[in-house]
This record gives structure tokens, C-alpha cells and sequence, in this order.
């Protein structure tokens, strides 16, 4: 445990990110988490400033160390739509994550090397186990198995590989066309009633076809010691205007599951999640941090004023996706200070930007690209 303020840093990206792995993830209080993942992210700038060309071009004229999250330079997330950004050599790619997108529209890519995914699966380990335990739970997926066979590994696709290592005896809740598998579920349910399960969909899927498909078949699960565990897809849902407790109250409804935890995280940032704690608040782990930006002049916001969220992650090794500018808003809630015991900062997410402030994001941005 580090506790000096002054304690020398590691000079490698490797050792100084393991260091900061090696701390409890929700142990830090938020001057030293920041200390920490500012030197971290000193050297992945460093590093992308020297692999990656386009990288370079932008930023050669920055600073190449930080002290404070408002020095960090940072990229447009939609950028990955539009441009192939990457700190790898092509015979070191180990993979391509692509985004999850509707119809006609483009998708981020995102290169990952070996070292790079390793390090993802680990941290995603690691924030997880703080919510579900280390004992792998008989695991429900809403989706269908054919999720995980398209030649392209979509963002769904790899939520699911990657949650699915936390379960076993995997059971997929959904048919091909989406349909509820009622024959899968209602074993599922049998044999797991009253027991300790996993539950894990995008929150779309599970809104939309678990949840709505449960409610208009009235059929109602005793899956009471079950934990939910579910992501992405808020914005499919805003015609719905489907609240966070109206979710969770729905869930319970038809499921008897009270323990569920939304969490924030984006392909760009695979494996640098922000779990949903039991008082409903979004918490950083060690290897990441939010920052607020107002959106017209990109100056950081303090607690409580809304504005663009700014995602930075230890991660982000064989590509420049360490500090990203998203598309969503919203507002820093507390530091160190959540009821739950959580130390770091805490926020919530209060929607997307429109189109038209986007726009003017990407003309007025001085800091993004």
C-alpha cells in the first residue's frame, strides 16, 4: 500500500501499471488513485506519441508528463469511426474489437495486441469479483448463443465472451430471432430456484426481450438470490423512457432478483468498467477516472455540474484510447464519500449529447480531436 506522497514511481508503462493494479480497487482515496494514474497515463502518452503516427501529429507539441486529469490530452471517442488508430505493429494484432452500432452506421475499431487483452480480461476480473465474488455461478445469458459466432467480434459479442467467465453451466435465455427460450429459462429457473445465480444481458436485450417477454407471458422466476449484471443500450431504450428504478423494480417484479448493477464502460475502453454500487452510483475503479467537461468550452467541472464525460483508463496500450471525450453527459457525484465504502470518485450518467451539440463539440473542441 502506498501511502507516501512522494514515493518514487516506476519508469516502465508495465511496472507502473502492475503497481497500481496491486492496489485494492476501490481502496485508493481519490488523491492518490490520481497520482497514480497520472503517471501512468504520462507514459502511455509517451509510448502513442512514439507508435502511432496519427497520435503523434496531434499531440508531438504537449507536455509528456501530467500532474492533473485537466492536463490530459484526449481524442474524440467517435474518432475510432472514422480513423484506424493504432500502437501495434500489424503481425503483433492479436484481435479487432469492433462497436456495436444500428443499421447504416459506422463502427469504432479498436486494435488490440496480446499484452493489451490480457491486461483487459484482468481488469475485468478484478472489478468484477467485487460485486459477484470469485465463485463462478450458474450463469443465465439474455441473448443467444449466436452472439459469439459472427466473424467479427462485435462489443456484444465480447461483453459476453468476457462476462460469461464468471459463470458456468451457461444457459442462453434468448432463441436466434431474439425470442425468449422459454423452454431453456424455465429449466434454468427449476433447477437454480432459491439458489445463488448470475444474470447477464445488455440492458437492451434484457429490457426488451427478457423482461417485456417475461411481463406479457406472466411469468414470474424465483431466481431471489440471483445478482444482475447488465450494460449498454440506455440510449435503445429512451423512446421507452425507461428509469433506472423503473428497471430495477421490473427486474424484481419478474424475477425476484434483487441485487442488480448497471455498469458504464465502452468498447473503446474494454475492461475499465464502472460498476453501479448498492446506493445506485457509478464508481471508478483503480486503473480509471472520470472527468467532466462542459461542453462549450471543455473546461473541467466540478461535483455536481453536469456536463461531457472524459473517460481515462490504464489499459489503452496497443492503441490511443487512454483518454477519451465521449458523447455522453453527466456529473461527478462525490469523492471518497459514497455510503456504500467505496473510496474514489463516483458519478452518474444523465444521457447523450444531441447531434447538433455534438457538431459543436467537434468544431469548438480545443483539447479533443
Amino acid at each position: 500500500m502506498i501511502t507516501a506522497d512522494t514515493a518514487p514511481f516506476p519508469k516502465s508503462y508495465e511496472d507502473a501499471y502492475n503497481l497500481l493494479l496491486s492496489e485494492p480497487v476501490y481502496g485508493l482515496p481519490q488523491a492518490e488513485k490520481s497520482r497514480l494514474l497520472c503517471h501512468v497515463t504520462s507514459l502511455l502518452h509517451q509510448h502513442h506519441l512514439t507508435h502511432c503516427d496519427a497520435y503523434h501529429q496531434l499531440f508531438a507539441s504537449s507536455t509528456e508528463t501530467f500532474h492533473d486529469y485537466s492536463d490530459l490530452p484526449y481524442l474524440a471517442v467517435r474518432l475510432f469511426k472514422l480513423m484506424h488508430l493504432s500502437s501495434v505493429a500489424p503481425q503483433n494484432v492479436f484481435k479487432t474489437l469492433q462497436s456495436s452500432g444500428t443499421t447504416g452506421q459506422v463502427t469504432a475499431k479498436v486494435t488490440l495486441d496480446k499484452e493489451t487483452s490480457g491486461r483487459q480480461s484482468k481488469a475485468l476480473v478484478t472489478i468484477m469479483q467485487q460485486f459477484i465474488g470469485k465463485q463462478r455461478l450458474p450463469m443465465l445469458i439474455i441473448d443467444s448463443p449466436d452472439v459469439l459466432k459472427s466473424p467479427h467480434l462485435s462489443a456484444r459479442g465480447a461483453g459476453v465472451g468476457g462476462m460469461a467467465f464468471f459463470g458456468r453451466g451457461h444457459t442462453y435465455a434468448l432463441n436466434t430471432d431474439k425470442t425468449l427460450n422459454h423452454k431453456a429459462v424455465k429449466e434454468f429457473a427449476d433447477k437454480y430456484a432459491g439458489q445463488p445465480v448470475l444474470v447477464f444481458g445488455f440492458t437492451f436485450m434484457v429490457w426488451l426481450h427478457f423482461v417485456e417477454a417475461l411481463k406479457a407471458d406472466g411469468i414470474a422466476l424465483n431466481l431471489s438470490k440471483g445478482i444482475l449484471i447488465h450494460s449498454g443500450g440506455w440510449k435503445k431504450l429512451q423512446d421507452k423512457q425507461v428509469s433506472n428504478r423503473q428497471f430495477k423494480d421490473t427486474v424484481r417484479t419478474v424475477t425476484a432478483i434483487t441485487k442488480v448493477h448497471n455498469f458504464y464502460g465502452m468498447a473503446e475502453q474494454v475492461g475499465s468498467v464502472f460498476v453501479e454500487c448498492e446506493e445506485g452510483h457509478l464508481h471508478a475503479p483503480s486503473l480509471a477516472d472520470v472527468v467532466i467537461r462542459d461542453p462549450r468550452t471543455l473546461a473541467t467541472c466540478g461535483p455536481d455540474e453536469p456536463g461531457i464525460i472524459q473517460v481515462i483508463s490504464a489499459l489503452p496500450h496497443s492503441y490511443p484510447g487512454y483518454s477519451l471525450l465521449t458523447e455522453d453527459r453527466g456529473k461527478i457525484l462525490g469523492e471518497d464519500d459514497c455510503a456504500c465504502g467505496r473510496k474514489g470518485r463516483y458519478f452518474e450518467v444523465t444521457g447523450r449529447l444531441p447531434k447538433a451539440e455534438l457538431r459543436g463539440c467537434s468544431d469548438t473542441a480545443g483539447g479533443a480531436v
